[in-house]
């Protein structure tokens, strides 16, 4: 069974705990919990999977990101999609 390596990177269990509920990025969230209750022994990566929605592998591929690249190999980054249709502008400065 596969499971975080916390040690590696210096982590406990409250570290991924309070990463799945501060974490920037509601995907980010879902992963750090999902890590938590894997390294917890509270359930593995099949059994969390199909909690969750999610293919066993897509939940297995974030432990070895995990494993790999430590936390931040599992937070989210928008990589693709479509180019907004607006961008959001800076604000302004007035001069005065």
């Amino acid at each position: 069974m596969v499971r975080p390596d916390l040690t590696k990177w210096g982590q406990t269990l409250s570290d991924l705990r309070r990463l799945s509920v501060e974490a920037d990025h509601a995907r980010s969230r879902e992963r750090f919990l999902a890590l938590y209750m894997i390294a917890s022994g509270q359930t593995s990566s099949t059994p969390w999977a199909a909690e969750s929605g999610r293919m066993k592998e897509t939940v297995l591929n974030w432990v070895h990101a995990y494993n790999q690249a430590g936390p931040e190999g599992v937070m989210y980054r928008h990589t693709g999609g479509r180019t907004p249709l607006f961008r959001q502008s800076k604000p302004s400065r007035s001069r005065g």
